[in-house]
């Protein structure tokens, strides 16, 4: 058996929105032969908790809008480990160092791969931590929004050492 094309379906948009949030590592496994319950794991990295949660988001809208609302959300309060269940489809949106910790793909190493389009797949798992886009995007951004670099914010906070400064150890040290 393998999976049906609505699972397919599912597992490639919410890749692709997943990628659309600079997911690292996004994979995605034909897991028909193996479980019942569902026909597809779609997996995602982040590199923040902030991130695993704007890539869960990211993914509710995609699916949302070819008519899929998850069943079940798990580890949304935590930020680390995101699971949606989707019945056809299940996405783990993971933390980098959880995605390792936890290593999934070892379990589903004999699943086929669902094959994901180029712009999902291009340069994600070369890109550490998904620093380069972010970078560009938000220096764009700064720039549209009149924003502080890094070298106007050190100086914003003034990090030449003072007299009156605290000793190394902190207050009471």
């Amino acid at each position: 058996m393998t999976a049906t094309d609505r699972a397919r379906e599912l597992a490639i948009a919410a890749a692709q929105a997943a990628s659309d949030k600079v997911a690292d590592d996004i994979v995605a496994y034909d897991v028909s032969d193996v479980f019942v319950i569902t026909d597809a794991f779609v997996l995602a990295s982040a590199n923040s908790d902030r991130q695993v949660r704007a890539i869960v988001d990211g993914i509710e809208e995609k699916l949302l809008e070819i008519g899929a609302k998850p069943a079940r959300r798990e580890g949304e309060q935590e930020g680390r480990w995101v699971l949606l269940d989707y019945i056809d489809i299940v996405v783990h949106v993971q933390h980098a160092e959880e995605r390792t910790y936890y290593s999934l793909e070892r379990l589903w190493k004999d699943c086929p791969l669902i094959e994901l389009p180029d712009s999902v797949t291009n340069g994600r798992s070369e890109r550490p931590a998904g620093a380069a886009v972010l970078a560009g995007e938000n220096a764009a951004a700064d720039a549209d929004l009149d924003l502080d670099t890094d070298d106007d914010l050190d100086a914003d906070l003034d990090l030449e050492d003072d007299e009156d400064d605290e000793p190394a150890g902190g207050p009471g040290a």
